[in-house]
């Protein structure tokens, strides 16, 4: 069944505009790069991002949105939890990155 898989970001008040594109283009570029180690291909089914446009002001101080799709909670996990390139984009924002949120879920699952 798959898994929506939400991340959110506010970057640190000093990091440039132009720091946080590549930060950005970083983790979209991860759809391509995170490969399965089962079936050597790409695994995230969808992944999409940008900057916040709500006008409803409840951001609490979160700039930047980025949904992923994963066919199942096992790729979500080896995502998380072992993918190379996933762990190489973590160790690169950790330092930029004053807050982020993580929200997955299932669709319909309540």
């Amino acid at each position: 069944m798959p898994l929506t898989h939400t991340v959110l970001f506010q970057f640190k008040p000093d990091v440039d505009a132009s720091e946080i594109k590549k930060i950005c283009d970083s983790f979209l570029a991860l759809k391509d790069q995170c490969i399965h180690p089962t079936s050597n291909s790409p695994y995230i089914v969808s992944l999409v991002g940008g900057k916040d446009n709500s006008p409803e002001g409840m951001q609490n101080g979160l700039t930047h949105g980025f949904v992923a799709i994963f066919s199942s909670a096992e790729d979500r996990d080896y995502y998380v939890e072992k993918d190379p390139a996933h762990q190489a984009f973590v160790a690169k924002v950790g330092s930029i990155i004053e807050k982020a949120t993580v929200v997955d879920f299932t669709d319909g699952v309540y």
